[in-house]
């Protein structure tokens, strides 16, 4: 893998381990020469993230749609900046750039786009892996959620098996490295007509 989309808060949260670890991930992926595809902004935990990376010698690659420029929120000392005109252009080109996806702790954003990239492997569309950082338990909450998912038969165990977690960067990247895709039939049940 040579590069990973990142989804984070544009808020840093209250909990001073969100930037320390989205810092520890940029740097991982530097040190790993894996290039960071990420939100575009310089502020919150996507900022530390990204100016981490390029701190430590990476390369990063920022796609901002141009109503958050206009705010300007843009980060200014990226290796590459792509202005886009909506949200889902963003999303589509990060998928397109990005050979893996982490998301690290965030607010509706991303947890929206870690759930378009998850359907998206659920229906076949891509073979890349999707992993969620769990710094600190923040995910534990969802991540019981899709286990009740697939206990109720509404998701296949093999597609909840397709979500990778850790709590350390770069033991998830490793994980990511690992990762083989699977062949799932979407449908748990056949179609009555």
């Amino acid at each position: 893998m040579k590069s990973i989309a990142v989804y984070c808060g544009s808020s840093a949260g209250l909990n001073d381990i969100y930037r320390q670890q989205a810092e520890i991930m940029g740097q991982t992926l530097a040190e790993r020469n894996m290039t960071l595809v990420y939100g575009g902004g310089r502020v919150g935990l996507m900022g530390a993230v990204a100016d981490s990376a390029l701190r430590h010698g990476g390369r990063v690659i920022g796609v901002i749609p141009d109503f958050l420029v206009e705010k300007e929120v843009e980060h200014r000392g990226l290796t590459e900046l792509h202005i886009v005109k909506s949200m889902h252009e963003r999303k589509l080109l990060m998928a397109d750039l990005a050979e893996g996806f982490v998301a690290m702790p965030g607010g509706y954003g991303t947890l929206e786009e870690l759930f378009e990239v998850l359907t998206w492997a659920q229906l076949g569309l891509h073979h890349k892996p999707v992993a969620v950082l769990n710094v600190d338990g923040y995910y534990d909450q969802l991540l019981a959620l899709l286990d009740t998912m697939a206990g109720e038969g509404l998701l296949r165990p093999e597609n909840r098996a397709q979500l990778l977690q850790d709590e350390s960067p770069a033991v998830l990247l490793d994980k990511m490295l690992r990762f083989e895709p699977i062949a799932v039939e979407k449908w748990l049940t056949p179609p009555t007509t």
